[in-house]
């Protein structure tokens, strides 16, 4: 009994809860409380501990299988399981579909499910028709909720079921809410359908706006629409609920549960099946949970339910911010489940939400712990390039024409006849190359008028040598090559640098050089330089300052990495030929600024052996400034999507240099050129506003608090 009382204390203090305020929750009175945790007992009844353990979000069973569980939702990052569950029902069966309900509430717990909702009249059945104004079917499924509420009890699950209710002598359509053993809410269905194959106001009353105390079996619960249940052990846990059809209307109840604060909205819904609605009712549920910025959980009806006009799939889904991360098609097993980031659903909201706190609305608090969580949804690896290969080549295919249009119109604008563009051969002039000849073509041009120059040096090799000349030649523009090593030399001459000394001013003079070759041809041929520097160099800074960094269009600047190898390889596919060969070489070159001397034309210098892999690069770059993820959480994301590749050691020295390059190289930003915005991330000084002085150091510390538990260096 000391462990327990010990345990009771730890998770109090890393909870934060006062003594009132856990005596309020447990039930349990506040002088017990106060002896309790004063140290005024010496033991505890086994039905006291559990109260307090659940008003804490913890179970007493993980005292005693892991005494390292951390009892504070402080792991979980913002995730939370949520699920669409459909159980079998007969029609009328109430206890049928209370123990089918049970079932899948079991199920949905062994998978660590913390919010599940189930169809709507799950429990009496949807389709029973005017047998739903009789006392029995009512009292009976008053009843079944009662029971399946208990069910939940210890469980640390949220539970959405749909039931008919009776409420001052009128029928209502209504989800009750369930949580630790307990009906918490009723909420009825706002917008009666009442056409084609429905009829529910032959059956049901319209809710008004008030919120009422009903009584359910003794207890006073709060009855009415405008009720958001508030986590107090996960603030970004707050959740509301709406019935099938209030989707469907244009004053949605969930807009204004957002707009009051909720992230989560459960849907309890009788969909039926007729042709073409499958794809219409997916397309509005993410259109709604994109408009809403929520995480949408949408069951529906499905196996059981009568026949007799219509038919009832079980098409479930989970939607996060309009994206579906999780669906059962109808007539499959009626389950979807997802882990779903409602610390995504915050920052999103905070960049572009317009609150609107209504006086109407009633907020109440329930305590669901989310602690041991692990993590199951699968991340993508390259989060800027499409999955799906046909997505994959639409985007690729976008991008190069986003790219080419802006150009052109930058072509036209200024009255430009030519562009010179930095040919090396490798990855990110390869692609320039591409969108130049493109943008030619949409400006009238010929694809001579671009002049591709190659301006060999120390670190030169002769795989992109080779490739540069190759290139230029399948595209038919104009190739210069134009050695700078004579020029390079004589300017270590004049700032007095030893050229045996292969430094950063070995380097960047070579850059430069380089730079400055580009924009005199560009003023002899009324010409602009285009540039090449992509969005992951723009971030890391891997440029040389008034050398690459500098151009007067930068057709790149919001292409990522791993995006332009996808852009390339796309292009070699599509093109074929001796073209195709060549680009495909070019994708599997290593990438490198080639600036150290090469060994017997053999490139010496891989970038990513200085930065890291920007395979790792684009995944911190998408999640630490896209998503606005803390570093900790873009570290246990990359643990456990890059699980089996590397290891939590390398993970962690990248990410960490990638902070301090992102915050000290935000200088190079301020001033870039002008460049085409093609996706949600831009880092141009007009949109991305970073102080040039900003310090990488709470960033650094937040990530350090990683270290212990993953036993890093």
């Amino acid at each position: 009994m000391i462990e327990t009382i010990e345990f009771l204390k730890r998770a109090r203090k890393e909870c934060g809860i006062t003594l009132k305020e856990l005596s309020q929750k447990s039930g349990v009175s506040l002088g017990t409380v106060n002896k309790l945790f004063s140290g005024g007992i010496a033991s505890i009844k086994t039905k006291t501990a559990q109260k307090l353990a659940t008003a804490l979000g913890v179970s007493l069973n993980s005292q005693e299988n892991d005494q390292q569980t951390k009892y504070l939702p402080c792991e979980n990052n913002g995730f939370v399981r949520v699920a669409a569950l459909t159980n079998e029902v007969r029609v009328g069966d109430v206890n049928f579909n209370v123990k089918s309900t049970i079932e899948l509430i079991k199920v949905a717990y062994k998978k660590g499910v913390s919010i599940a909702v189930f169809p709507e009249l799950n429990v009496s059945s949807y389709s029973v028709g005017d047998l739903m104004m009789h006392d029995a079917l009512v009292k009976a499924s008053a009843v079944g909720v009662q029971e399946i509420a208990k069910q939940t009890l210890g469980k640390n699950m949220l539970v959405f079921v749909g039931f008919p209710f009776r409420y001052a002598s009128r029928l209502y359509n209504c989800a009750a809410a369930l949580f630790n053993g307990e009906v918490i809410a009723i909420i009825p269905k706002k917008n009666l359908p009442n056409y084609n194959e429905f009829y529910e106001r032959r059956l049901f009353c319209e809710p008004d706006d008030a919120i009422y105390e009903v009584d359910f079996f003794g207890k006073k619960v709060p009855f009415g629409y405008n009720i958001i249940l508030q986590n107090t052990l996960m603030p970004e846990m707050k959740v509301a609920c709406e019935i099938c059809e209030d989707l469907w209307v244009p004053n949605a109840p969930s807009i204004t549960h957002a707009l009051n604060g909720a992230t989560v909205i459960a849907n309890l819904s009788a969909s039926n099946e007729v042709v073409g609605k499958k794809n219409y009712r997916r397309q509005m549920v993410q259109t709604h949970s994109s408009k809403c910025l929520c995480t949408y959980v949408y069951s529906s009806a499905g196996s059981g339910e009568s026949t007799s006009r219509v038919v009832f799939g079980g098409h479930n889904m989970v939607v996060e911010a309009g994206k579906l991360i999780a669906e059962s098609l109808p007539f499959e097993n009626g389950i979807a489940i997802s882990d779903t980031d409602l610390g995504f659903i915050e920052f999103e909201r905070n960049k572009k939400f317009k609150y609107k706190r209504e006086e109407n609305y009633r907020i109440l608090e329930f305590a669901l712990s989310n602690n041991g969580f692990e993590l199951e949804r699968r991340f993508p690896r390259f989060p800027f390039v499409p999955e799906d290969k046909a997505l994959r080549d639409e985007c690729c295919e976008e991008v190069l024409t986003i790219q080419a249009h802006g150009l052109a119109k930058r072509i036209n604008h200024i009255g430009s006849k030519k562009l010179v563009l930095g040919l090396s051969g490798g990855l990110d002039s390869t692609c320039a190359l591409l969108v130049c000849e493109k943008a030619l073509k949409l400006a009238g041009l010929k694809p001579s008028d671009l002049i591709a120059i190659t301006m060999p040096c120390f670190g030169t090799s002769n795989r992109t040598y080779n490739n540069s000349y190759a290139l230029a030649k399948e595209i038919k523009c104009t190739f210069l090559d134009i050695s700078i090593k004579d020029s390079v030399l004589q300017h270590f001459k004049d700032i007095k640098h030893d050229p045996e000394t292969a430094n950063v001013v070995y380097e960047n003079c070579q850059a430069r050089e380089r730079t400055q070759v580009l924009m005199d041809y560009a003023n002899k041929v009324n010409g602009i330089v285009v540039g090449t520097g992509d969005l992951s160099e723009i971030a890391l800074g891997w440029s040389t300052y008034n050398g690459d960094h500098m151009s007067m269009y930068s057709v790149n600047s919001c292409v990522p990495k791993t995006l332009m190898q996808a852009i390339v390889s796309y292009e070699a596919e599509k093109r074929g030929g001796k073209l195709g060969e060549i680009l495909n070489d070019v994708v599997s070159t290593p990438i490198s600024p080639e600036l150290k001397p090469s060994k017997n034309g053999e490139m010496t210098q891989p970038t990513e052996h200085s930065v890291g892999p920007y395979i790792l690069n684009d995944f911190y770059l998408y999640y630490l400034i896209k998503q606005g993820f803390s570093p900790s959480k873009v570290f246990y994301l990359a643990l456990h999507s890059f699980k089996g590749e590397y290891d939590a050691q390398t993970i962690y020295n990248w990410l960490a240099l990638f902070i301090r390059r992102f915050f000290t190289q935000q200088f190079k930003r301020s001033c870039q050129p002008d460049g085409i915005k093609i996706g949600a991330l831009s880092l141009s000084p007009t949109e991305w506003m970073m102080p040039s002085d900003s310090c990488y150091t709470l960033w650094l510390n937040e990530l350090e608090s990683v270290k212990e538990k993953y036993n890093l260096q």
